[in-house]
């Protein structure tokens, strides 16, 4: 579906920003109501939903009055609602503020807590609490981190200087560093950097692989490796991504046999995506540095994440 401008005195409700959706215009249209065409194109809420939320007053029109079930279907109009879970799990962990001004708002993220809305989360996401707790609605995340991993994520506060900041990643022009806890290896030449070719895998959509050389793929991958200190049968690691492919980190560590502390994927999987958390075991990974010129005041950035990563029990 064609991506269609929001109107902005459309206001977001609990930190919940509207999703818009055009009707399209049709010489002949299959659908009498609203009603029926949300529940035929947007399916996975289902019409009896759609019809309680119409019922509610939580879909409304362009000039943001509630559109009720039995409205006519209108062509070219535009209809607003709120993404909504009716049994959302509680995440028990919170997320500190570390540092705001009008441009930025950087926040030190737990474990367990997803960046954005998605799948089974929309309260329980960093981007909705903080749009809820700080007002701001506009607030947009300029990069990603896995629900998984702890640490800091950055997020633009007014929509003009987004493209300023995001081109500081696709530029490669911010320093970023993990630690992980992972098995000892000293056997390794460290430091080390890591290059590799990483894609999806076939067999399973939440896992990526690093291509076999027999595949002839080019690294699209790399991230530089060393060990800071080891205890009895872990080494805390800094990792120094270079590129930005999903679960680089923990792709690359388990290349060289080295599988972070807690990783439910990889080397194998041990606990599926939307199966019960078990908060006593957290990946061992964290975001724990950004360093940057700040685009929109020319000042030198560095944030650092307030947590520490816990040593492990014995493998």
């Amino acid at each position: 579906m064609a991506h269609v401008p929001k109107n902005p005195a459309i206001p977001m409700r609990d930190g919940v920003s509207p999703s818009c959706v055009a009707l399209p215009r049709m010489r002949a249209t299959p659908w009498a109501t609203v009603l029926d065409f949300l529940a035929h194109r947007l399916p996975r809420v289902g019409r009896d939903e759609w019809r309680a939320r119409m019922s509610a007053g939580e879909v409304v029109g362009d000039d943001g009055q509630p559109l009720a079930p039995h409205t006519p279907y209108l062509h070219g109009a535009r209809v607003y609602y709120w993404r909504a879970l009716p049994q959302e799990p509680v995440i028990p962990f919170e997320a500190q503020v570390l540092f705001r001004d009008e441009h930025l708002v950087v926040a030190d993220k737990p474990h367990f807590l997803p960046v954005t809305p998605g799948g089974r989360y929309v309260q329980q996401s960093l981007l909705v609490r903080l749009k809820r707790e700080l007002g701001l609605a506009d607030l947009s995340p300029l990069h990603r981190i896995d629900r998984e991993t702890a640490g800091l994520v950055v997020f633009s506060v007014r929509p003009q200087d987004r493209d300023a900041y995001q081109r500081l990643f696709r530029e490669r022009r911010i320093h970023k560093s993990y630690e992980a806890i992972a098995p000892a290896a000293p056997h390794l030449p460290w430091p080390m950097i890591r290059q590799s070719h990483i894609l999806a895998c076939e067999d399973a959509f939440y896992k990526m692989r690093e291509a076999a050389p027999e595949e002839g793929l080019a690294p699209n991958s790399e991230t530089r490796i060393e060990p800071l200190e080891q205890q009895g049968p872990w080494a805390r690691y800094r990792l120094e991504p270079v590129t930005g492919k999903r679960h680089q980190l923990r792709v690359h560590m388990h290349g060289l046999g080295l599988a972070i502390a807690g990783d439910q994927f990889y080397p194998v999987v041990r606990r599926l995506p939307g199966e019960p958390e078990d908060y006593a075991e957290p990946l061992h990974l964290l975001a724990q540095t950004l360093s940057f010129t700040d685009p929109m005041t020319g000042q030198e950035r560095h944030f650092q994440s307030q947590r520490v990563l816990d040593w492990p029990s014995a493998p």
